[in-house]
Formats: structure tokens, C-alpha cells, sequence
């Protein structure tokens, strides 16, 4: 079966392998400028005009890999070398105008944008029109359309603009790096940091005897991915790269529910915290909203508290979908929690830069978490947690959540809420489409997915909320 959607997230995963695999063998420092002739071997391109342009873009994805530009605090870069092939974008007039003489278009155009030929044809002056997109939707015959590349289609936060040499540039003061963009682009030229060799540094010197305990903290998404393979091989597959203890961050899942359902119902309403994308555009789109933001920590963090108090010696990994958690574990708040953020696309990068062919491996177990906390990983999962978690706990309280799915959903209901008009008093907040099973660093998306957790979760479905939290109490 195949391991990834599209050739651009093989060839990511290409570069992260080699460079994990120089990292294991304690060479990539003297071999770094050699890994794109490694990936590209011979003198003729595979995919760009000439073979030193193509090398000198991998040059730039190892950068990356190995952790991107210190002076730029945001985990998603653009490469600017890569970013070339895509039209500058904006409305066009294609050969659909009919050169009709109504002149819609003309009529709606509030700038003057629009010009006519001798045969009647709409022109656009790109100097007047300021892409409102008023003579697409009057044009009978809809002739013109909207040429927007798509990072900007992908950037629902509109972060995304282009600069004086035509490449995308990001604002930073609007991106929420939920990586949409990273796996939109079709040239690969946008990417998210890596912090894989931190990683790899760690188990080194916990082979090497060094004394703490290294967690892996998988997310519940973990269970739709890798599917050549079984989960339980996955598990293996990860204690053979070197982690002590396999933990579901569904479990922190599970402790967030019983914890935000009590919260709820003393606050009266509240917006989840357990999508730091979502969390970020409330910061930046809609400040007041911010005190309705639940208190709690994502359940990458609380469960990742809860090993660092009781394990003293413990070093703790997450592993999931998204790239918006690498920013995350740079805040304050989650800093001395969390040691490192894995994507699945850099997990099968370590497996396979150590030759570890999971698919022989044994079958270990991973059983913690109840179904509640489990079916976090796809949109209305928390929801359904939330309502469970009041169920359990006999709080007398009518939940009426607003489940969002994907980030311009969140938009118009955090719009309505500052508007008053909100008809829910639970925001259910999740940047990807999907939920989590959408998240950039997944290996496979689609709608299968979202069944796959589900029957996982159903897996430890005799299993209550309370159930599950009972072994941290």
C-alpha cells in the first residue's frame, strides 16, 4: 500500500530520512552538502528545469530538516528558490467571454478594472483591481475566474501574499501554522521545520545509558495512519527505535473532557483548547473572545505533565498530525512538558533511516484510553467527550455544541459569538478539515480516515471516561 498521498510529501520524506540517517551514523555534519547528490544522484532532473536547480531547492528542504532558520520564529518556512512555477494569480478573463452586450461586468466594477476589445472581449487591468471578484459572480457565462495559487487558497487566515520576486511570503502576525499550506503546495515549496535530529539526539544517549526515560506520546489520529502495517507493529516500531514508553495522548484526551465539561458548566460557555491553531486565531482574529478559551492544556500537554510529575527522569516525544503542535511546545505554558514534536511523516523518516521494517515486528499493545478520548482525533469527537464527561460526572447541564470543521467554520462561528448571535454555548474549534485526521503531517488524508478512528475507538469502548483517568489518580 502507499505510504503518502502525493510525490511531493515522498520526496519531503526523502530528505528527512537522509538526514535522520546521517544523524544515526554521527556523519551528517561532514555530508550535508552531499545529501541532494545523494537524492539525486545522476545528471539529468527529475523534476525541474536543470539538475543544479533542483539540487540547490534540496539544499534548502535539508535546512529545513535540520530544524530551519533560527531567526525565524515560525515552524512553516517558504523556499524561495521552489516557489517559481505558480501564476502570479488574481481574476482573469478566459475565452469563455462571449463578448456579450450586456457588459455585467463592466456595470459591477466599482475601479474601472474592467476594458473592452473590438470584439467585445473583457480585459482586467491589473493596476485598478483590487480582486473583490464582483464581475465573476455577474458574468453570465462565468468567464472569469479566480487564478489564486493555492497556498493562498489553502490559507484560510489569508497569510499568505506574494513579494516583489512573485514567491509566497507569510505573515507571521496572521499564520497559525496549521501547515495547510505545507501540503497544498504542489511544488512542495513550503515546509515545516523539523526538530527531528533534537529527537534523535535524545535517543542516542538514551542508548548510551544516559538516566531518563523517553516517552512517546502518540495521537489518537495515529490509529488511521500507517496502514500498511498494524498498529500494534507501529508500537513495536517505536520501542525499537529506542522509546522507553508508548503513552496515547488520548489519555490526556480522556482527563481534558472530564476536566472541560466541568469547567462548561461552571462558565456557562466555552471554546475548546486542545487545537492550538484554533487557539492562535482566536488570539490574533478575535482577542475578546479570549477569556472563553477553555483553561485547560491540550491533551499533548496535560498528559505530558502528568509523566513529567510522576516520571522525574522522563523526557517526553509527541507524535501526531500536526505541525501547529510543534508551535505549540514552544509556548511558555507547554515549554517544560514537552521535549519535542514528531509529524507521522518524520516517524516513517526515523523508521526507515534505521532500516526497521515495521511490518515484521510483533504486535504490542497500546490500551489506555477510553473511546471518548480516542475520537478526539476527528471533528465532533470532542463534542461527544464533552457531553460524556457531564454524563459521567451527573452535571445538570444542556450542552448545545458548535462543531467546527476547518478553519473558516471556526471563523463564522466565533463571529456570531461576538455578535451575540451564537446559537451554542460549546465552541468545538478544529483548523483542519476533518478534524486531526486532516493535519498536515499525516502520511495518508480522506474520508477513511475518520472510520479508522472510530473503530479504534470502539476498541475500548467498555471503557468510561472515569474508567480511563482512574490509573493517574
Amino acid at each position: 500500500m502507499r505510504k503518502f498521498d502525493t510525490k511531493v510529501q515522498y520526496l519531503k520524506y526523502k530528505v528527512l530520512r537522509e538526514v535522520a540517517r546521517q544523524a544515526w551514523q554521527d556523519t551528517l555534519l561532514e555530508n550535508v552538502l552531499d545529501i541532494p547528490k545523494i537524492i539525486v544522484p545522476g545528471k539529468q532532473p527529475t523534476m525541474r528545469c536543470c539538475v543544479y536547480k533542483e539540487r540547490a531547492i534540496l539544499a534548502e528542504r535539508v535546512k529545513l530538516a535540520m530544524g530551519g532558520s533560527a531567526d525565524n520564529p515560525n515552524v512553516i518556512e517558504v523556499i524561495d528558490i521552489a516557489c517559481d512555477e505558480c501564476p502570479v494569480g488574481g481574476y482573469e478573463v478566459t475565452n469563455a467571454c462571449r463578448g456579450c452586450l450586456a457588459h455585467r461586468c463592466e456595470d459591477v466594477c466599482r475601479r474601472g478594472a474592467i476594458s473592452f476589445d473590438e470584439n467585445h472581449v473583457a480585459h482586467i487591468d491589473k493596476t485598478k483591481c483590487v480582486e473583490c471578484g464582483q464581475c465573476a459572480k455577474v458574468c453570465p457565462y462565468t468567464a472569469i475566474v479566480s487564478r489564486k495559487r493555492p497556498c493562498q487558497n489553502a490559507c484560510k487566515v489569508k497569510a499568505i501574499s506574494m513579494n516583489e520576486e512573485k514567491a509566497a511570503t507569510i505573515d507571521n502576525n496572521k499564520c497559525i501554522s496549521c501547515g495547510a499550506c505545507v501540503y497544498q503546495c504542489p511544488f512542495g515549496a513550503i515546509m515545516d521545520k523539523s526538530y527531528m535530529l533534537n529527537v534523535i539526539d535524545l535517543l542516542r544517549k538514551s542508548e548510551q545509558g544516559r538516566s531518563y526515560k523517553l516517552y512517546a506520546i502518540v495521537a489518537p489520529s495515529i490509529s488511521s495512519q500507517f496502514n500498511y502495517a498494524r498498529l500494534g507493529q507501529v508500537i513495536s516500531g517505536l520501542k525499537a527505535l529506542g522509546f522507553h514508553t508508548v503513552v496515547e495522548a488520548a489519555l490526556g484526551a480522556d482527563m481534558v473532557a472530564e476536566a472541560e465539561s466541568r469547567e462548561l458548566a461552571e462558565k456557562g460557555f466555552l471554546t475548546s483548547s486542545c487545537c492550538p491553531a484554533f487557539v492562535t486565531y482566536i488570539r490574533q482574529s478575535f482577542p475578546q473572545l479570549l477569556p472563553m478559551v477553555s483553561h485547560n492544556l491540550s491533551p499533548m500537554a496535560a498528559i505530558a505533565r502528568f509523566i513529567k510529575e510522576t516520571t522525574p527522569d522522563a523526557k517526553t516525544i509527541f507524535i501526531g498530525p500536526c505541525t501547529a503542535k510543534k508551535a505549540e511546545a514552544q509556548l511558555d505554558t507547554v515549554k517544560p512538558y514537552i521535549d519535542a514534536v514528531l509529524t507521522f511523516e518524520e516517524l516513517q523518516a526515523l523508521f526507515d533511516s534505521r532500516d526497521l521494517d515495521i511490518t515484521t515486528l510483533p504486535e504490542d499493545v497500546l490500551d489506555n484510553a477510553s473511546y471518548f478520548g480516542r475520537i478526539f482525533a476527528r471533528s465532533g469527537g470532542l463534542s461527544d467527550a464533552v457531553a460524556e464527561g457531564l454524563k459521567e460526572q451527573n452535571i445538570d447541564f444542556d450542552l448545545k455544541p458548535c462543531v467546527c470543521d476547518g478553519i473558516e467554520a471556526c471563523r463564522m462561528a466565533l463571529l456570531k459569538k461576538s455578535k451575540n448571535v451564537l446559537d451554542a454555548n460549546f465552541i468545538e474549534g478544529m483548523a483542519c478539515l476533518g478534524g486531526c485526521i486532516g493535519g498536515a503531517g499525516c502520511l495518508t488524508h480522506g474520508e477513511k480516515n475518520k472510520a479508522e478512528v472510530d473503530k479504534y475507538g470502539r476498541e475500548a469502548y467498555e471503557k468510561t471516561i472515569a474508567d480511563a483517568t482512574s490509573v493517574l489518580k
